[in-house]
């Protein structure tokens, strides 16, 4: 059956395909220009690019073994504080608030998006930082037998040590990004929270259920694909966040697996610390790093887009 369209739905339709593939043709240009500045350094350290800690390209020894540990790390602990507050912020915009608190809270939530990376840094460095340390020590305390949440070299008995030894952490950094993409994962999952069908909404309550068990049985179940794409693009954005990490941590110069502890890095603070005193070499190394979160990205984002095909909500979305 040939489909009635009128000329400005051809028109729009054109203008929308011609959008996307204008995305798909600039993400694969980044991906070629970065793969191209990477060749050389990528040549000299081959596979051992993955797993080399240390980072010396003109004594031709370099790899982001370190770095991009640091930055998965980082990345999860931001995702694992983000994705609950998110959630349940998301949850109470759209199914508890009403009126001009419904609209103010969604406008400081889109405000809160809207903030810049290296205002979040500042935050984090300078208040943030000072007030986690006690809580930073507390967890080591008392959950140390955890091997990620362990302090090396202090003496939990000892009231008077010195408390340096838990600032510039994994833990804090992960916190300030967990600050950044708590707005964008909550603003996806209250668009879709929203659209949830009004028909199941009254089916549930009709049958019995309380406002959360009608959340619970219509609501997150439909809602699960958009809960997987504001993660995932949380996700990319704490990926690739370079001031705010940059403004937090002490770069370290091995893998560190203590988040609690001094000492932590990432790719793009690597870069970003790097770039400038960087020889022509040692530029291709750093592009190499860069090529590698790129990738990583889209592996995420691939990765989600085959979990929110198979939802609800991204099914509805598709039709």
């Amino acid at each position: 059956m040939t489909e009635n369209i009128g000329p400005a739905d051809r028109a729009y339709r054109g203008v929308l395909r011609a959008t996307g593939l204008t995305v798909l043709v600039v993400m694969g240009l980044v991906g070629l220009f970065l793969g191209f500045r990477a060749a050389q350094a990528l040549r000299v350290a081959g596979w051992g690019f993955l797993t080399t800690e240390a980072w010396e390209p003109d004594a031709k020894v370099f790899g982001i073994a370190t770095v991009l540990t640091g930055t998965l790390l980082i990345a999860a602990v931001a995702i694992l504080i983000a994705v609950p507050m998110a959630t349940g912020t998301a949850l109470y915009i759209s199914e508890y608030t009403s009126g001009w608190w419904k609209k103010l809270l969604i406008t400081l939530v889109d405000l809160m998006a809207a903030v810049p990376s290296v205002v979040y840094g500042l935050w984090g460095f300078f208040l943030l930082q000072g007030h986690v340390i006690g809580l930073s020590r507390w967890i080591s305390d008392y959950f140390g037998w955890i091997p990620f949440l362990a302090v090396e070299g202090v003496d939990p008995s000892d009231p008077l040590a010195s408390e340096t030894v838990y600032t510039s952490s994994t833990f804090i950094a992960g916190l300030v990004v967990a600050m950044m993409i708590t707005p964008v994962i909550c603003s996806v999952m209250r668009e879709v929270f929203a659209q949830a069908p009004a028909g199941e909404r009254e089916g549930a309550y009709a049958l019995g259920a309380t406002r959360w068990g009608m959340i619970r049985a219509v609501v997150l179940p439909y809602g699960r694909g958009g809960m997987i794409g504001g993660t995932m693009l949380g996700l990319g954005r704490a990926l690739g966040e370079t001031i705010a990490v940059y403004l937090i941590i002490s770069p370290a110069v091995e893998i560190q697996p203590l988040i609690l502890q001094n000492g932590a890095n990432s790719v793009s603070a690597l870069i970003a610390l790097r770039y400038g005193e960087s020889t022509p070499f040692a530029t291709s190394a750093l592009m190499a790093a860069g090529l590698s979160l790129f990738v990583l990205t889209l592996i995420v984002n691939f990765v989600a887009s085959s979990f929110i095909a198979r939802s609800r909500s991204g099914a509805a979305s598709d039709a």
